[in-house]
């Protein structure tokens, strides 16, 4: 199979320093995954950034994520678990599959008995997890749509709007009410913190809606649960979605919930 056509920027890299050494983290953007090439110490140190990283290139929505960890050294054994903790991070949303290279028995192994490959494949080449991961997405029905909203009270209305848009053209009126009803949630709970543009995305995968806001350059958004009788943002989130979900990285907050047959009204 020939490589992927690269698209621009092709190439970031970071190096994330660690107690017995460093770690280089490439990442690679083509148009079937963003590939993530690790070299360098796996420890207790770059556990986190690794994680994020891995996270942040998911919450990203590329087709897939791909990571090669053929140069890639556990100090122990636990530290594995960094790549079953990203999955786990973006399971329900984006939902983007994350699959691991490593051509060496040593590695492979390493990988099996820590119980990662029951969450996380892992292929000998390249090649192989681009095929793969690939035919994979081809097989999954998908519907998209973000927008850019100013962080002004008019984009509560507009989020409304766009989910009405946007699910009539998926052909999934019977989720409006429902899905209008947590995405003007989340807006109103990104405007309260948020003085900067937000970030409006939804997805389907044909019997289900997800929802996420993203509170762009917002390090961390206060998410306020009920007091006494009163009922809060996220009460009426989590009443009308099957599972919501926030998460921070250096691009800022994003909070989001999916929203299942069962919670349309």
């Amino acid at each position: 199979m020939s490589c992927p056509a690269l698209r621009q920027p092709s190439d970031e890299e970071w190096i994330v320093a660690g107690r017995q050494g460093e770690l280089r983290i490439r990442a690679t953007d083509t148009t079937d995954a963003r590939f993530l090439t690790l070299d360098g110490v796996l420890d207790a140190v770059t556990y986190t950034p690794l994680r994020d990283t891995i996270v942040k290139a998911a919450l990203d929505e590329p087709p897939a994520v791909i990571i090669d960890v053929n140069e890639l050294t556990a100090r122990e054994d636990p530290a594995w678990a960094v790549f079953t903790s990203a999955h786990w991070q973006v399971v329900e949303w984006p939902d983007v599959p994350i699959g691991l290279v490593c051509a060496h028995d040593h590695g492979q192994n390493a990988l099996q008995r820590n119980g990662i490959t029951r969450y996380v494949p892992v292929y000998t080449t390249l090649q192989t997890a681009v095929a793969e991961l690939a035919a994979d997405e081809l097989r999954r029905y998908r519907r998209r749509a973000s927008a850019a909203l100013p962080a002004v009270n008019t984009s509560i209305r507009r989020s409304r709007e766009l989910a009405t848009e946007w699910l009539t053209a998926w052909s999934r009126t019977d989720f409006i009410h429902a899905v209008s009803a947590v995405a003007t949630e989340l807006v109103e709970l990104a405007l309260v913190d948020a003085d900067n543009a937000l970030s409006l995305r939804m997805e389907s995968d044909g019997s289900t809606v997800a929802v996420a806001v993203q509170h762009v350059d917002m390090a961390r958004t206060r998410l306020r649960e009920s007091v006494d009788d009163a009922v809060s943002a996220l009460d009426l989130v989590a009443g009308n979605c099957r599972v919501w979900g926030s998460y921070t990285s250096a691009a800022g907050n994003t909070v989001w919930a999916v929203v299942g047959p069962e919670n349309r009204f």
